[in-house]
Protein backbone atom coordinates (compact mmCIF):
# COMPACT_ATOMS: atom_id res chain seq x y z
CA UNK A 1 0.00 0.00 0.00
CA UNK A 2 1.07 3.44 -0.68
CA UNK A 3 1.54 5.47 2.05
CA UNK A 4 1.75 9.61 2.23
CA UNK A 5 5.43 9.44 2.85
CA UNK A 6 6.26 7.39 -0.16
CA UNK A 7 4.67 9.67 -2.33
CA UNK A 8 6.38 12.69 -0.29
CA UNK A 9 9.78 10.81 -1.20
CA UNK A 10 8.83 10.49 -4.53
CA UNK A 11 8.86 13.98 -4.98
CA UNK A 12 11.86 14.43 -3.26
CA UNK A 13 13.42 11.86 -5.02
CA UNK A 14 12.53 13.61 -8.62
CA UNK A 15 12.32 17.26 -7.55
CA UNK A 16 9.79 17.66 -9.30
CA UNK A 17 7.08 15.37 -10.62
CA UNK A 18 3.53 14.54 -11.59
CA UNK A 19 0.56 12.30 -10.82
CA UNK A 20 0.95 9.92 -13.80
CA UNK A 21 4.87 9.57 -12.92
CA UNK A 22 4.40 9.15 -9.69
CA UNK A 23 1.66 6.46 -9.93
CA UNK A 24 4.07 4.26 -12.59
CA UNK A 25 6.81 4.56 -10.05
CA UNK A 26 4.47 3.86 -7.23
CA UNK A 27 2.77 1.37 -9.03
CA UNK A 28 -0.30 2.83 -7.56
CA UNK A 29 -3.75 4.04 -9.08
CA UNK A 30 -3.25 7.60 -10.28
CA UNK A 31 -6.32 8.68 -8.71
CA UNK A 32 -4.79 7.69 -4.69
CA UNK A 33 -1.30 9.24 -5.78
CA UNK A 34 -3.36 12.31 -6.94
CA UNK A 35 -5.56 12.36 -3.45
CA UNK A 36 -2.21 11.93 -1.61
CA UNK A 37 -0.76 14.66 -3.82
CA UNK A 38 -3.57 17.39 -2.57
CA UNK A 39 -3.73 15.96 1.22
CA UNK A 40 0.35 16.78 0.89
CA UNK A 41 -0.15 20.40 -0.58
CA UNK A 42 -3.06 20.87 2.03
CA UNK A 43 -0.16 20.24 4.62
CA UNK A 44 1.79 22.36 3.07
CA UNK A 45 4.80 19.74 2.78
CA UNK A 46 5.08 20.36 -1.30
CA UNK A 47 3.65 22.63 -3.04
CA UNK A 48 1.73 22.32 -6.80
CA UNK A 49 3.77 23.92 -9.70
CA UNK A 50 0.86 24.80 -12.33
CA UNK A 51 1.79 23.86 -15.89
CA UNK A 52 3.38 26.57 -18.20
CA UNK A 53 1.24 26.94 -21.29
CA UNK A 54 4.21 27.71 -23.48
CA UNK A 55 4.68 25.19 -26.22
CA UNK A 56 7.72 24.21 -27.83
CA UNK A 57 7.11 23.18 -30.99
CA UNK A 58 3.98 25.94 -31.18
CA UNK A 59 1.56 23.35 -32.34
CA UNK A 60 -0.63 22.98 -29.04
CA UNK A 61 -3.52 25.10 -29.93
CA UNK A 62 -3.73 23.35 -33.03
CA UNK A 63 -3.16 19.64 -32.32
CA UNK A 64 -6.05 17.53 -31.50
CA UNK A 65 -5.64 17.09 -27.76
CA UNK A 66 -5.45 20.74 -26.93
CA UNK A 67 -4.39 21.71 -23.67
CA UNK A 68 -4.38 17.76 -22.58
CA UNK A 69 -0.12 18.26 -22.39
CA UNK A 70 -0.50 20.51 -19.59
CA UNK A 71 -0.08 18.77 -15.88
CA UNK A 72 0.21 20.31 -12.94
CA UNK A 73 3.76 19.38 -11.08
CA UNK A 74 5.04 18.82 -7.35
CA UNK A 75 7.62 19.71 -5.59
CA UNK A 76 8.89 19.99 -1.87
CA UNK A 77 7.83 23.30 -0.28
CA UNK A 78 10.96 26.30 0.07
CA UNK A 79 10.83 27.47 3.48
Amino acid sequence: MTSLIAVRDGVALAGMTDARQLSHQLQAPQPLVQAMLDRLVAMRKIEAVEPDDSCLSGGCKSCADGQKCLTISYRLMHD
